[in-house]
């Protein structure tokens, strides 16, 4: 059986080349789950910055580290921990500017596989019972087509055999984007944009949650104070990212 498998493996190769998912490059032969070639899997998954475990801002060689960095401070965060994949630049910026993009939700499940297999350890250290992707409007997910974010935590769950729920929280309104507004601005745009959903799944629960990018932790923020206010034991930040 074995030697019939990887036999129609093979043909299956020659009649459906594989491309990695990202840069288009051929794929090497052999069964991978993960369709990203190996020199963009390493610019992915290789973060040279030590990271504040508070807020995942990169942290210089010589910054003295009491708990938080410069960055966090002044920072009132609600969620106990925040990590990341890497820094928003690079390979994993042209990704992340992908996944944002129709058509996409494969790739976007795909960095969640390689995100959950490269910090698997990591990622599980704060003993998450589910995952809970940031969610989009309804406008906007119905204009993409699918949360990017909900993708990513999809390919995540399967790498790191935990369930995710969608309908945890919700966002009640349609939110300028983040991008081009100050700090003070995207603390104020995701005020009451978030609303818990259902209410059991969350109870008592320890979440991690998802989501592409973070800049200055208020749509984490706002998210992680709907979970916590409808009694989830604690939430903790995963990203792909941190600009």
């Amino acid at each position: 059986m074995r030697i019939a498998r990887s036999a129609l493996h093979a043909v299956g190769e020659l009649i459906w080349p594989r491309d990695c998912l990202l840069c288009d490059a051929a794929m090497p032969p052999g069964p991978t789950a993960v369709c990203i070639c190996p020199s963009c899997k390493t610019e992915l998954t290789t973060d040279t910055f030590a990271t504040c475990p508070r807020c995942a801002s990169s942290i210089g060689p010589h910054v003295p580290f009491t708990g938080n960095c410069p960055s966090c401070r002044n920072e009132e965060y609600h969620f106990a921990s925040a990590q990341r994949l890497g820094v928003y630049d690079g390979r994993l910026r042209d990704a992340i500017l992908k996944i944002k993009n129709p058509h996409r939700e494969a790739l976007a499940e795909t960095l969640g596989i390689l995100w959950g297999e490269r910090s698997k350890l990591r990622l599980l250290q704060s003993n998450p019972q589910v995952l809970v992707p940031v969610p989009l409007h309804w406008g906007r997910r119905w204009s993409r087509g699918f949360n990017q974010s909900e993708s990513v935590a999809r390919g995540l769950g399967l790498a790191l055999e935990l369930p995710i729920s969608t309908w945890a929280v919700r966002r009640t309104r349609a939110t300028p984007t983040q991008t081009t507004q100050t700090p003070a601005e995207r603390r104020r745009n995701v005020v009451g944009a978030f609303l818990a959903g259902r209410v059991r799944a969350v109870k008592g629960v320890r979440i991690l949650l998802i989501d592409d990018v973070m800049t200055t932790g208020a749509t984490c923020e706002a998210v992680t104070l709907a979970l916590l206010g409808v009694g989830a034991a604690q939430v903790d930040v995963a990203v792909l990212a941190h600009r």
